[in-house]
């Protein structure tokens, strides 16, 4: 195993275009926020670029409100593992809202580790649209 430590940067981090997890290609940034609008479909997630880590054991994790399943039972966290494919590697964590929109309200948090220790981390707030409004009248009241 390499003596190296991991040089992990969060490059962008908001709402993405569509990913297809089937493509090599990461999906198109579209913007920078961590306030996310609950709306169907819209994709959401930061790309970490891990350099000096080739073929070490990376681990995801995306931990959202109490989603539950069809039996309304929670649902873990997402997560899973995969090996870092070059010294200079750009991955693309990130989630997507499907119906319905009640139970995706709320604070999700993703995670990179590597060798156990947390590498990158990002998390947001997936609200309703007029939440959305009433933060920006807050900032603008202030005169942001």
């Amino acid at each position: 195993m390499s003596k190296l430590k991991p040089d992990v940067t969060v490059l962008q981090s908001g709402i993405f275009s569509k990913w297809d997890e089937d493509s090599k290609d990461l999906p198109k940034f579209l913007q920078a926020t961590v306030h996310i609008p609950a709306e169907l479909d819209i994709e959401f997630g930061f790309v970490a670029r891990i350099r000096k880590a080739k073929n070490q054991l990376m681990r995801y994790c995306i931990y959202h409100p109490d989603i539950t399943d069809a039996d309304g039972e929670v649902m873990a966290p997402f997560d899973g593992e995969v090996y870092v494919e070059s010294n200079d590697w750009k991955f693309f964590l990130g989630d997507t809202i499907w119906a319905p929109l009640e139970n995706k309200v709320g604070r999700w948090r993703m995670t990179l580790e590597i060798r156990g220790q947390v590498v990158a981390e990002q998390s947001f707030k997936v609200h309703y649209r007029d939440e959305e409004e009433q933060i920006g009248n807050f900032w603008k009241r202030r005169g942001f």
